[in-house]
């Protein structure tokens, strides 16, 4: 199984002035729930590089067993910093494309996200709070982290 998971590229809060980009444990729940399941992960953006996190996320009451995980796993943070420009990937390569959340994520993903809209097929997932992964299959597969 093969997942795309789609990172916003935004970092300004609307016209606040406020830093925002992705939610941390949204990130980190989706990645290590797919991948235990034996899913091959890979992480773009629409500028490639490494995407803006959200800063709020990271502070301690925000911190769960994944993303504490995340911060001491060196590879996926090196998969992080460089994230695939999502304008070289094509989401009919993968079974499932998954956007986590965050402020971000709804102000730039949908305008941004030529992949999808261009025709090209593929499922948006979900993971909730808990990391089960819900609501994601396509051809008749089902994508499951559930334990």
């Amino acid at each position: 199984m093969k997942i795309l998971i789609v990172l916003t590229p935004h970092d300004q809060l609307g016209d606040t002035g406020k830093k925002t980009g992705f939610w941390l444990e949204e990130f980190a729940a989706p990645y290590y729930v797919l991948k235990d399941a034996g899913a091959a992960i890979t992480v773009a953006s629409p500028k490639g590089g490494q995407p803006p996190l959200d800063p709020t996320s990271e502070v301690p009451e925000f911190q769960t067993e994944l993303t504490k995980r995340f911060r001491t796993d060196t590879a996926a943070q090196a998969e992080l910093a460089n994230t695939k420009k999502l304008a070289d990937v094509s989401a009919d390569d993968f079974d499932a494309v998954f956007y986590p959340g965050g402020h971000a994520r709804q102000r730039n993903i949908d305008r941004t996200d030529r992949s999808l809209r261009e025709g090209q097929q593929a499922s948006r997932c979900r993971v909730s709070r808990a990391g089960r992964v819900s609501q994601c299959a396509r051809k008749g597969r089902r994508v499951s982290g559930q334990r």
